[in-house]
């Protein structure tokens, strides 16, 4: 199987963002989800372009590879988490979330990275429906020309509780656009198996022409809630065992914001982990492969002995000529 684990560094935000790219290069990771925040690559400060170039000589020394993540809860507002986001009401709120997206986009292809992440934002209260899903469709369309024009896919991520909250919702977003090619998905396995009708394993087969970003954690069914591995209910082998046939090149990186005061340690645990279920994932796909023994056919001419309670025992190969009947 070739995929390929990466760590969020939104779950690593105690560490310094060097210290946390050596982390995961030490464990065995090979590609990092790069959040940009105030604490790992600030999108707001002053001489990005310049810190960028930095950060992209240290994954290159590391040997890592890179998405961009855009999910920091105050990197544009202290005050309200995830604001603004493309579904504000306030249509110069909705433009510093687009300028957001359009800089990450920039730093994507700075870096090299494979792509660059986003979400639609929850419906704010009182908005209309069809008025979200027109904002939404708006405000992305320069992010998505933007990300087309950089050579870097953006990959929005149906999130539990936004307007965009399955897969279903990606697919009229990409129906409002026209079907952008630059427009990809992110696939959270823990959102599938939180909210999602199908299986996490049927979910990756049915998302496999757009998959560009996948998160991966566990999670329970019914509850948004980002879980260690073995925590939750998922089955992870088959999930594995889909994503890896549909020919996916991306990161497949760890997903648990929430726990950044033990993440050198569920780092190290869940490469562990996913290597475990990579194993069996691998085993599964090989009992698969494996063909049905032959049967020996009978020399030709030879009487073919059958059990004294079948009904009817054929005198030879020749009657068995026409589908096994005399």
């Amino acid at each position: 199987m070739s995929l390929r684990f990466g760590y969020g560094t939104n779950g690593l935000t105690d560490l310094r963002l060097d210290d946390a790219l050596a982390l995961l290069a030490d464990l065995g990771y090979e590609g990092v989800g790069l959040t940009l925040d105030h604490m790992h690559l600030d999108p707001m400060a002053p001489d990005l372009a310049a810190r960028t170039r930095r950060v992209a000589r240290r994954l290159d020394q590391l040997g890592l590879t890179a998405t961009i993540e855009t999910g920091a809860r105050y990197v544009l507002d202290p005050r309200r988490k995830h604001g603004p986001s493309l579904l504000d009401s306030d249509p110069d709120r909705r433009a510093a979330r687009v300028r957001l997206l359009i800089r990450a986009a920039r730093v994507a292809a700075d870096l090299g990275a494979h792509a660059v992440h986003c979400f639609s934002g929850i419906k704010p209260e009182g908005t209309a429906e069809d008025t979200a899903w027109k904002r939404l469709a708006e405000a992305i369309t320069p992010v998505v020309e933007a990300a087309e024009g950089a050579g870097i896919p953006l990959a929005i991520e149906p999130e539990p509780g936004h307007l965009l909250s399955c897969l279903a919702d990606f697919h009229r977003l990409r129906t409002d656009l026209g079907a952008p090619e630059a427009l990809g998905l992110t696939l959270d396995i823990g959102h599938c198996q939180c909210l999602e009708p199908a299986s996490p394993a049927d979910c990756v087969r049915d998302a496999a022409p757009w998959l560009r970003h996948v998160q991966i954690e566990d999670m329970r069914r019914g509850v948004h809630e980002h879980l260690p591995f073995g925590a939750g209910e998922i089955d992870f082998p088959p999930v594995l065992e889909a994503l890896a046939a549909t020919g996916y090149q991306g990161l497949t990186v760890v997903e648990l914001p929430r726990h950044s005061h033990a993440g050198p340690q569920l780092a190290e645990e869940s490469l562990e982990f996913l290597h475990l279920a990579q194993a069996a994932a691998e085993r599964r796909s090989q009992q698969r492969r494996v063909p049905e023994p032959r049967r020996s056919a009978p020399i030709a001419g030879e009487p073919v002995t059958v059990p004294p309670s079948s009904p009817a025992a054929p005198a030879s190969t020749a009657q068995l000529s026409e589908g096994g009947r005399p």
